[in-house]
């Protein structure tokens, strides 16, 4: 049974509302998280520039894997949602100012609501582009297993924040990260999940 249209537009919608959410609240906790949004989260801590901005362009390049990889109905569904939530993210902390929460509050909150946002995503044929994509891409190229791109890239990311962030940020922002992804391993799975 496959998801209508309409309930594919409220699914994407939910998703990208719910990660936009994370994002400002890993952003106003001086905070970071993997992949492709910690490289985002952590050039706007280091830099200034604006987190939504940073996040839309670090995603440019993944389009041409998404395509190759997963089609352009994917591809697209993760343009916009990509765009969506890049939008979301600049102009969400003029509506709803989370104002500076408490570091450890805000990793677990942030992760939680990011990991049921992407599930949604995931299970509305999007996701928010990034090094998942070129992961699953050199898989099928090359035969470099995804999860260990990931592994590699979000080691990069914390190790990289140690010069940006304090340490003990660093080290709730890597708490905030297991909550993220078993929160996704938990509940992103095929084999419970009948729609599509």
């Amino acid at each position: 049974m496959r998801h209508s249209i309409l309930e594919d537009g409220i699914g994407l919608f939910c998703g990208v509302v719910l990660v936009s959410l994370a994002m400002m609240l890993f952003a106003a906790g001086g905070l970071v998280t993997g992949q492709t949004a910690g490289v985002a989260l952590l050039l706007s801590h280091a830099t200034g520039w604006d987190l939504g901005l940073v996040f839309f362009a670090i995603n440019l390049p993944f389009y041409a894997f998404a395509l190759m990889r997963m089609g352009w109905v994917f591809t697209l569904r993760t343009f916009g949602a990509v765009l969506a939530l890049s939008a979301l993210t600049s102009v969400g902390p003029r509506l709803i100012p989370f104002g500076a929460p408490d570091p450890i509050a805000a990793a677990i909150a942030a992760s939680a609501l990011a990991g049921v946002g992407l599930v949604v995503l995931f299970r509305h044929r999007s996701s928010l582009g990034g090094v998942g994509i070129l992961g699953l891409y050199l898989q099928d190229r090359v035969g470099f297993r995804a999860g260990w791109l990931q592994m590699i890239v979000d080691a990069a990311i914390f190790v990289s924040a140690l010069f940006v962030l304090e340490f003990r940020l660093v080290l709730i922002s890597a708490l905030g990260a297991a909550v993220l992804n078993i929160a996704v391993a938990l509940n992103h799975r095929t084999d419970r999940y009948i729609a599509r």
